[in-house]
């Protein structure tokens, strides 16, 4: 992966007969920008190989369980890649909408939200398929005080040189699997990832603790050795929960 050229939306960059220009969308610092350097995830120009050809989008994505770090990796990553065009997609905003006849067991603390059926797992593929194809998406925005998507809001994320996909079942469906170009598994001790769930979802999501404890034991663990815990065969890099701010170059 290499940088764009930087090209003026006034100066179309041309390839035989045809031209492109950049992105007219206002270009946004997102994340943690490493010293000296901008990170952005709109207006992007178009990047070529030596060919001609545009190069596709590089997707890396990142499993784990619950509150392992994911986010932290993500951030490191970015900082190490050194690229200017990123885009950052968590699988949180993928719950799907609940029936009607769902919301009283949600509402019973009684919803296994760790299982794959729990997702939109058909619209987070044609994302980030939309994605490796340098295209913008609107993401849904999900409110986990309510349970339910933000009623006419979303999030536009543009394509990018590097797109980082982040979930707690990124690995779960094997047409995820296939647009993935590198897999990062996060293994975090399942007592570390407990006491982070804790103050996330007690401070973040106004749970109660007793909730929280009680869906970790019924939902959160079990579903995490079932479908989550199996799919480290599938990473080409494991990443020590405890040293995931410290981890080696890639």
């Amino acid at each position: 992966l290499s940088n764009p050229p930087m090209t003026s939306s006034a100066s179309p960059m041309k390839i035989g007969m045809r031209h492109r220009t950049t992105s007219s969308s206002k270009v946004q610092t997102v994340l943690q920008p490493v010293p000296g350097f901008q990170v952005y995830t709109a207006g992007r120009p178009p990047w070529f190989g030596k060919d001609g050809v545009i190069q596709k989008p590089f997707l890396i994505g990142i499993c784990g369980g619950s509150a392992s770090g994911k986010t932290t990796v993500a951030k490191e990553i970015i900082g190490r890649l050194q690229q200017r065009w990123v885009s950052l997609l968590s699988m949180d905003s993928y719950y799907r909408e609940y029936l009607p006849e769902e919301k009283p067991i949600i509402r019973a603390n009684n919803f296994n939200f760790d299982h794959p059926s729990a997702f939109d797992l058909n619209l987070l593929v044609e994302t980030l398929k939309r994605l490796k194809q340098g295209k913008h998406v609107n993401v849904p925005i999900y409110d986990f005080t309510t349970h339910s998507r933000v009623k006419g809001k979303e999030q536009i994320i543009y394509g990018a040189n590097v797109v980082i996909f982040e979930g707690i079942l990124a690995f779960c469906d094997n047409r995820l699997l296939d647009l993935i170009d590198l897999k990062v598994f996060v293994d975090t001790d399942d007592d570390e990832r407990l006491s982070r769930r804790l103050i996330r979802d007690i401070r973040e999501r106004g749970r109660a603790v007793q909730g929280v404890l009680d869906q970790y034991e019924r939902f959160v663990k079990p579903s995490f050795d079932e479908f989550i815990a199996p799919t480290r065969s599938k990473a080409d890099i494991i990443v020590p929960g405890a040293a995931a701010t410290t981890w080696p170059s890639i």
